[in-house]
């Protein structure tokens, strides 16, 4: 095989020829020269880690996040592509500081250089606390973990579905519990793998699955306990938007009693572990069997009480009460008094007006009216041919009167001048024609004659 020629060095001042003789300073164009440090940096630095703060953050919809790191005295150009922020347990923010492992990367086309990261953590608090802490002030700031918000516990629910796994020591514990405090409640177990890669999504879509099952009156998200990688499902923001959304009560149940997650904040109630679940949803059965006894017979004496108090007060009035008979008899003869009363003052009222009718007669008799009838004819008469004399008087006097005035307006008509040979002339609007020069020749008018109208065409205007 032929001898392979040694590379040339990054810091040349010249050029050689084939037998090593200078022959002059070397003269880069950029490409070269840019191409050149490409190769030295990023042959130099493949894998390194870099300690700094955020800042200059940009978070394009691409995916990629693009910031700088800087310290008091330097700062450098970071990139994290798309495929590598996906994994990010928690967000990249400004004045964050980050250990950032990468490689340095040249871009030629403008001369600099970059970090390229494979991952970020931050500095201080781990990663997963801080994805913590930032979900529950997003959530907060929502008002996801008001008060106000949260839904009572049913009393006794008639159906409990619970989201877990299927073989974890969580849900044989709150079986177990459940079961012992009161036996025969109905429980749904809604199977999800409760720690891994896709659990939060699992888990989110047993919750919505939970809230919609006939008779179901409570959902229980339940887990039994771990580090805090292993109860990282139930801090994913999928999850906690299902338990908002549930239209049920809903209970986390997860790790034990120091364990904190998101889901306890969302829940309608938490319970410091998948036991205390079970005891806060199940009353004991015995306990309430034994309470219901108590009210029964405290019920039955309050209604003995009340039906003996009932019986003195109705044996009190019927001794008050007489014989209803003796009042019958009694209620009949004042009957008979009243109406004898009343018969009497109706025979006395009676007898009064007879005799003032009989008085009026005999006063009438006296004043008898058939001289004053004679008379009052008599007078009718007279005046009846008085009243037929001015009457003929007044209509004389109006028939000469409207024979005058018929007189003058025959005088005065125009059917009278019409009469004597004149006419009158109407345009076609059927305007009467003082002038000729209110019609032009061709115009059709209306002639009315003494008898009869006209239609003519003028002809000629002078």
């Amino acid at each position: 095989m032929p001898e392979r020629l040694p590379p040339k060095p990054a810091t040349t001042a010249g050029q050689f020829d084939l037998f090593g003789k200078r022959t002059g300073p070397r003269i880069y164009s950029v490409s070269e020269l840019t191409r050149e440090i490409k190769g030295v940096l990023e042959g130099r630095f493949v894998q390194l880690l870099v300690r700094g703060e955020v800042s200059n953050l940009k978070a394009p919809s691409s995916g990629h996040i693009y910031f700088t790191l800087k310290d008091a005295d330097a700062c450098l150009d970071a990139v994290l592509f798309r495929t590598e922020a996906r994994r990010l347990r928690f967000e990249v923010r400004n004045g964050i500081s980050l250990v950032a492992r990468g490689r340095l990367a040249v871009y030629e086309p403008k001369g600099g250089y970059q970090l390229v990261c494979d991952s970020v953590e931050p500095v201080g608090a781990g990663a997963l606390q801080i994805a913590f802490e930032q979900l529950k002030e997003k959530l907060q700031g929502e008002g996801l973990f008001e008060k106000a918000r949260k839904r009572r516990l049913p009393f006794l629910p008639r159906r409990i579905a619970i989201v877990t796994s299927p073989s974890g020591a969580a849900v044989h514990d709150f079986l177990r519990v459940l079961h012992r405090r009161f036996p025969g409640l109905p429980v749904l177990i809604v199977p999800v793998r409760v720690q891994g890669e896709s659990a939060a999504q699992e888990i989110a879509r047993g919750i919505t699955r939970a809230g919609k099952q006939r008779g179901v009156e409570v959902v229980v998200a339940a887990r039994g306990g771990g580090s805090l990688e292993d109860l990282w499902a139930f801090n994913e923001e999928v999850v906690a938007r299902a338990l908002a959304a549930c239209p049920l009560p809903t209970v986390s149940a997860v790790g034990h009693e120091v364990d904190v997650t998101i889901a306890d904040y969302v829940a309608d109630a938490r319970a410091p572990t998948p036991t205390a679940a079970a005891e806060l949803l199940a009353p004991v059965r015995a306990e309430l069997e034994a309470d219901l006894g108590q009210r029964r017979l405290r019920l039955l004496r309050a209604l003995r009480g009340h039906l003996e108090r009932k019986k003195a007060q109705l044996d009190r009035s019927r001794a008050r009460l007489e014989d209803p008979r003796r009042l019958v008899a009694d209620r009949k003869l004042r009957l008979d008094r009243l109406r004898q009363g009343l018969e009497d003052a109706f025979h006395a009222q009676l007898s009064l007006r007879l005799s003032r009718l009989q008085k009026l007669r005999e006063k009438l008799q006296a004043q008898h009216p058939q001289e004053k009838l004679h008379g009052l004819r008599r007078q009718a008469a007279r005046l009846e041919e008085r009243l037929a004399a001015l009457a003929r008087k007044a209509l004389a006097m109006r028939r000469h009167r409207f024979e005058g005035l018929a007189g003058r307006l025959d005088a005065l008509s125009p059917l009278r001048v019409l009469a004597r040979g004149y006419s009158v002339t109407f345009d076609a609007r059927g305007h009467a024609l003082t002038s000729a020069a209110q019609v032009k020749p061709g115009d059709q008018v209306r002639v009315r004659l003494h008898e009869g109208e006209l239609d003519a065409q003028v002809v000629r205007r002078k």
